[in-house]
């Protein structure tokens, strides 16, 4: 089975960094985010990823062709006729498909671009700036289960402020903190589509989240499968000092491969 990454966006939010780099190239303790995302993947012995690009995407395309450059130790023997010794090769059993599917294409568009390299089977479809410990396993068996055109991975994000409680005149009833309990239920990727979904884009324009996934609803297509454990999306460069720090502690509840 494959998995597709959106990975082509400019990513402003978090202009601090991603005006040299793709959002999915930002590191997180020394390796791109993208690089924690597909780990997670391939400690569910999935290893097969297409990567829509767009913005940058250059860097993305460099990082992984210098990938033991990133991960290993290197002789460079200038003696020998330019010789390069890889010692120690941390090498990954992955197939990475990096696809340019333009600077400005919208996220349904830039599925579709990658129609090609998919064929007539099952993928998995999910965005290249969030972390999380979705249970792979249980996600596709929720899928194949429901013989539906597509599932979405959901979660309560919960508020991130004290939640208040009125009378019907206005007065306070009641004042909490936030809790697990609080917020909606958002798609926060981790998806599974057949690929009849190709079928509901149109075009560089459409947007994956709107047309597609709106159509699939109407058609009861679309089902969900309800994460309770770690999700952490990186918009923000609040967030990333956040994944930062917890990849630090050595307790990062989104590493769930070993070394």
């Amino acid at each position: 089975m494959k998995v597709v990454i959106l990975a082509g966006g400019y990513g402003t939010r978090i202009s601090e960094e991603s005006h040299q780099k793709p959002k999915p190239m930002i590191e997180i303790g020394e390796m791109p985010i993208l690089w924690h995302i597909m780990k997670e993947y391939s400690h569910y012995g999935i290893n097969e990823f297409i990567i829509c690009a767009g913005y940058k995407q250059h860097v993305i395309k460099e990082w992984f062709a210098d990938y033991f450059l990133h991960t290993s130790d290197i002789t460079f023997d200038f003696t020998n006729g330019d010789e390069i010794i890889v010692h120690n090769k941390r090498a990954e059993s992955w197939k990475v498909t990096v696809v340019d599917t333009g600077l400005n294409t919208q996220t349904g568009g830039r599925v579709k671009r990658i129609k090609d390299y998919i064929g007539d089977e099952t993928f998995m479809l999910t965005y290249g700036d969030a972390v999380g410990d979705i249970d792979i396993d249980a996600l596709l068996k929720k899928h194949k289960e429901s013989k539906k055109l597509g599932t979405i991975s959901v979660y309560n994000f919960g508020q991130n402020k004290g939640v208040v409680k009125l009378n019907p005149d206005g007065t306070v009833d009641k004042f909490r903190e936030k809790s697990g309990i609080d917020g909606d239920l958002i798609n926060i990727g981790y998806m599974v589509f057949e690929p009849k979904i190709f079928d509901y884009i149109d075009g560089d324009d459409t947007v994956f989240e709107k047309e597609p996934i709106e159509a699939l609803v109407e058609q009861n297509q679309l089902i969900s499968y309800l994460h309770k454990g770690y999700w952490q999306c990186m918009d923000t460069l609040r967030e990333k000092q956040k994944l930062e720090s917890l990849w630090a502690s050595g307790n990062a509840p989104w590493k769930v491969w070993e070394d």
